[in-house]
């Protein structure tokens, strides 16, 4: 086990703190001291391989440590706040990421009986690496060095990889994103939604309704899927927008307010100072000052 974590971390020499796509479809990389803005950010669905150091990823009120050689599945876009740190003998945090591509996974369910996935998970936790997932991931990692091999060997590895989380202790969640009727693929939609429309008031009613749950049941499947009530969900997905817009774009903190959806400058004030701990103008100087001296 210890020459395959050693040959994908030689493979990823590379990596900086920026992710990085490897060449192949899905597959990214990155290493070192990622700055905390930089991690507190819309995740998408995907399973993420911690190789080395440690990640403290928060996704509402629960905080996860993934200790590398580590994975864990998130199986719809949730909004996270994270660090990393290398590991006890100083050695860089160095990480993998593989977007979930439904379709794929449909194909794999379609050819595994229903009896063979658990039938229970416990959603956001770490995982250990076994040697089978582990080198599953050295094959993918390998064909960023032999391009012409990536159209026929890719799927085959990334079909490899997704179905040893399948069988493992996170493959129950799995499973239900790729099934399209699953109520986690209901909350998907309403997630996608979300994405879309997080500066529009929201009827919780309606939206438990078009998913066909009772209300009860929909706030209890979303927060299951999500981490997040929706009303949380919207709120993280504004202040972080609002970030970019001060931080970036040159809006001022009132104006990134209400562009975001906000009806009053103070209640924004006082929820971004909580999400980020810091108040938005200090904030964002922060961010600029930060990625002035990156580039």
């Amino acid at each position: 086990m210890n020459k395959v974590l050693d040959e994908i971390i030689d493979l990823m020499k590379g990596a900086g703190t920026r992710q990085i796509e490897t060449g192949v479809p899905g597959l990214s990389k990155i290493k070192g001291d990622i700055p905390a803005h930089q991690l507190a950010a819309l995740y998408e669905p995907m399973i993420g391989f911690t190789v080395q150091g440690t990640k403290i990823l928060s996704i509402g009120e629960r905080s996860i440590n993934l200790n590398g050689p580590s994975y864990f599945v998130l199986p719809v876009h949730v909004p996270a706040t994270a660090s990393v740190h290398p590991d006890r003998d100083g050695r860089p945090y160095m990480s993998l990421g593989l977007k979930l591509n439904q379709n794929v996974l449909q194909s794999l369910l379609r050819d595994l009986p229903d009896n063979l996935i658990p039938t229970a998970s416990e959603h956001f936790v770490a995982c250990e690496m076994d040697v089978e997932l582990m080198e599953a991931w050295l094959r993918l990692l390998r064909l960023s060095k032999t391009t012409r091999d990536i159209p026929a060997l890719a799927p085959v590895y990334e079909r490899e990889i997704l179905y040893r989380v399948l069988m493992g202790p996170q493959g129950w969640h799995l499973r239900q994103f790729g099934l399209r009727e699953s109520n986690l693929s209901k909350i998907s939609q309403v997630v996608n939604w979300f994405r879309n429309n997080f500066t529009k008031p929201v009827d919780i009613g309606e939206m438990a309704s078009k998913s066909g749950m009772a209300i009860n049941t929909f706030h209890r499947q979303f927060k299951r899927a999500t981490g997040l009530s929706p009303i949380q969900f919207q709120k993280q997905l504004r202040l972080l927008e609002a970030r970019n817009l001060i931080a970036f774009e040159g809006y001022p903190v009132a104006s990134a307010a209400y562009q975001v959806g906000y009806q009053s400058p103070s209640q924004f004030n006082r929820e971004y100072s909580r999400f980020f701990g810091l108040s938005p103008a200090r904030d964002t100087d922060n961010l600029r000052r930060i990625e002035s001296m990156r580039d």
